[in-house]
């Protein structure tokens, strides 16, 4: 069975660059925190051209997303319906760190902490609705750590 589709022309380069940096947020509590600036200024940065920038949090309870950037009600519900997946008041074991912890570390299982975007002439591929989150599943503040790598050429 054929897939209905078009696929456009390949566009080839070699790698000529590879770029890291680090981005600290400090988290006022559960919420999503847009990191989409700091991809782009990050991208500015290394003088990216075309390739991948890959995003990458150092924690096992917050997560990294592509969501929508136009109306807060999704990213509201989005953290309701994780709630309902792992709720704190669950019979859970891990329970040394306080009652959202091992719910936050469900909820991290479930979203992902790695995120990889096509980079083209310099600039994100995201959709007209998409931004970059780091979503952080606890309840008290934390300092949390994003690795930003581009790999591609340069501009």
């Amino acid at each position: 069975m054929t897939v209905p589709g078009r696929l456009s022309a390949v566009s080839r380069r070699a790698p000529q660059l590879i770029a890291s940096a680090s981005l600290h947020v400090d988290t006022a509590g559960v919420g999503f925190i847009e990191i989409t600036d700091h991809a782009v200024k990050f991208l500015v940065q290394c003088e990216a051209g075309d390739g991948a920038l890959f995003a990458y949090l150092r924690h096992t309870s917050a997560a990294l997303a592509i969501q929508e950037n136009a109306d807060p009600d999704v990213r509201a519900d989005l953290l309701a319906a994780l709630d309902r997946l792992a709720p704190e008041d669950a019979p859970w074991v891990h329970d040394v760190e306080g009652p959202d912890d091992m719910p936050a570390h469900v909820k991290t299982l479930i979203s992902g902490v790695s995120l990889h975007i096509p980079v083209a002439d310099g600039k994100l591929t995201l959709g007209t609705w998409q931004g970059l989150y780091l979503v952080e599943y606890r309840r008290r503040p934390q300092r949390r750590e994003v690795i930003f790598q581009f790999l591609g050429s340069r501009k």
